[in-house]
């Protein structure tokens, strides 16, 4: 697993100097962003882009069929939108498709029809693999296909990337400093992005079941619901940044918490009875087996048959 990290700027230097040295070592002082799409996780990655100095608001451009979401992007960002798919992606170097899974069909033959030799594609649809767009792209096109989660859109991301047949160095290279404004982001074969979906893609629905199930035990015990709330929260955020920040293993942190007789041991006696390691596990497992499954019902779809 390769896992990559901020890349570092000199001291000493000002703010505008930073943010050239920046641009010019991510290799994004020149790129042009066309985001296929303006959603939440859209707007995440230009938000973070565009925090991180990394590019330059004319450098992105994004195209959306619902006004609203156009002129607020436009009012939030500064960037200029449109309607016309194929103007976009014949305006970028970089595309980034961020449309739902069920519409990148519709898309492809836009992409194909009007995509710059020279241009890179970016994938955040959930589940469609990279053969999916080979197969439909013109012969050589470089993809990259990725697995982010919605804490991008607090700018607290994990995100996995995988090259496509034809891309090289210098496209993960990009790919990865767009996924790392918005969080962290690792590198792996196509054939783990399945269980990167089960964990971190689908894993902040877990976690929220988790913050509001300790809530509800701070309600139970008397602490009133906004308070239980922000101090569960608050708690696991402090949890996963801690272990982040420390690089320890979670055991050895837990330990630091957990005294002889104490409250913690308590706790995680009851948890442990009650299967929680096991039930996360086996949601993990499940996870990844339906998202497997459902690219291989993408790909079938593509190719006219079926596959097992």
């Amino acid at each position: 697993m390769n896992l990559r990290g901020r890349r570092c700027i000199p001291v000493g230097t000002s703010s505008e100097e930073t943010s050239t040295v920046r641009r010019m070592a991510n290799g994004l002082a020149t790129r042009r962003f066309g985001f296929l799409g303006g959603g939440a996780m859209a707007g995440a990655l230009i938000k973070g882009l565009l925090q991180s100095r990394s590019v330059t608001a004319d450098q992105i451009r994004a195209s959306e069929v619902k006004a609203p979401r156009r002129e607020e992007l436009t009012k939030l960002f500064g960037i200029e939108t449109t309607a016309d798919n194929a103007a976009l992606v014949g305006w970028a170097d970089v595309v980034v498709v961020a449309v739902k899974p069920q519409i990148v069909d519709r898309v492809l033959p836009v992409i194909g029809d009007n995509l710059a030799p020279s241009a890179l594609v970016v994938s955040i649809a959930a589940g469609v693999p990279i053969e999916v767009f080979e197969g439909a792209l013109p012969p050589g096109s470089r993809v990259v296909r990725s697995m982010p989660n919605t804490a991008a859109i607090a700018l607290a991301g994990a995100t996995a990337i995988s090259a496509g047949t034809h891309a090289d160095e210098a496209d993960m290279s990009v790919a990865s400093a767009l996924f790392e404004a918005v969080g962290r982001c690792v590198t792996l074969d196509e054939s783990l992005l399945d269980a990167v979906t089960g964990l971190s893609g689908s894993g902040p629905a877990y976690i929220m079941v988790m913050i509001e199930a300790l809530a509800d035990g701070g309600v139970k015990v008397g602490l009133g619901r906004d308070v239980a709330l922000l101090l569960a929260a608050q708690t696991v955020y402090g949890a996963a940044k801690l272990q982040l920040e420390t690089g320890e293993h979670p055991g050895r942190l837990k330990d630091m918490v957990t005294s002889p007789g104490g409250t913690a041991i308590a706790g995680l006696h009851t948890l442990e009875s009650g299967g929680l390691r096991r039930t996360l596990i086996d949601a993990v497992e499940v996870a990844s087996n339906r998202s497997a499954e459902l690219g291989r019902q993408m790909a079938a779809r593509r190719t006219g048959g079926t596959r097992t």
